[in-house]
């Protein structure tokens, strides 16, 4: 079994590789349930309200998560991470 680092890069690459939003969708329903796309979505919303300044128990209420949900969000965004929300997507 390959290493979960080299799956994951695999799963960026391949991701990467989808040269057309058709594409792209149907390779993400087809390995993701809809709970899982609910979670990826209600996670790209709290970066995008964290971006915003809202308050992070506000986030937690309004999107049904819990308040860790929110606050590995912001710890993420701390760590550097979604350049592409906030615009900066150099790499």
């Amino acid at each position: 079994m390959k290493d979960d680092k080299k799956r994951f890069n695999e799963l960026v690459e391949l991701i990467y590789s989808a040269d057309s939003k058709a594409l792209l969708n149907d390779l993400l329903v087809g390995i993701t349930t809809p709970a899982e796309r609910e979670a990826l979505t209600n996670r790209i919303e709290i970066v995008r309200r964290l971006l915003k300044g809202d308050p992070q128990a506000d986030i937690a209420a309004d999107l049904g998560v819990g308040i860790a949900t929110v606050t590995r969000g912001s710890r993420e965004l701390a760590d550097g991470r979604f350049k592409i929300l906030r615009g900066n997507n150099d790499d």
